[in-house]
């Protein structure tokens, strides 16, 4: 009898430490744990004006999949109806397979600071919200890949480095599996 108490004291601290690490490997950084650090992320100010990009798309495992770069403009303008600025962020892709693709982003910051933004081959409204150096942005898209179109949920989360870098990181999922990957180095002209 001692033995099975033994035993079963000793699976159920081997069963807790499991579960302690399956929960805390689980755990993601938040938003919150960039607010103290700098230089601050003003998506309107950082992407207004000339920039360029470099990045790569990964599937599931991490295996490159596809480079490319991006030439981009952004512009403010005065929204005549609310008075607030609006990014027109012009993007125009080209891949290593020679697919040249465009999109136009609208982004303006809300009242309580979050960020909401709309593009030609975005789903709804993407939003997000930043704090210090990162910003955390999520929306869907419909995502052509070889002819085939799916409806991915993209979590981006952009650092700013400097006064003229950014490193953007988005992850693709499906069904709230990872797909793939964008890694992204964007520069400000």
């Amino acid at each position: 009898m001692r033995f099975l108490k033994k035993t079963f004291k000793s699976s159920l601290m081997l069963l807790s430490l499991f579960v302690l690490f399956f929960i805390s490997a689980c755990s993601s950084p938040t938003i919150n744990n960039y607010a103290n650090t700098t230089p601050d992320f003003d998506v309107l100010t950082f992407f207004s004006g000339e920039l360029e990009a470099k990045g790569i798309v990964t599937d599931r495992s991490g295996l490159v999949t596809r480079r490319f770069s991006v030439k981009m403009q952004g512009v403010l303008e005065k929204d005549t109806h609310s008075e607030m600025n609006i990014l027109r962020l012009e993007e125009w892709f080209t891949f290593d397979d020679g697919e040249k693709t465009q999109r136009t982003w609208f982004i303006s910051k809300t009242n309580d600071g979050t960020y909401k933004g709309t593009a030609n081959d975005i789903l709804d409204v993407a939003s997000g919200e930043s704090r210090g150096m990162a910003l955390r942005w999520d929306y869907q898209m419909d995502l052509k890949v070889k002819g085939t179109t799916y409806r991915v949920l993209f979590d981006d989360w952009l650092y700013r480095i400097d006064e003229n870098n950014v490193i953007n990181r988005s992850v693709i999922k499906k069904w709230g599996f990872k797909v793939g990957e964008v890694i992204l180095s964007i520069r400000k002209l």
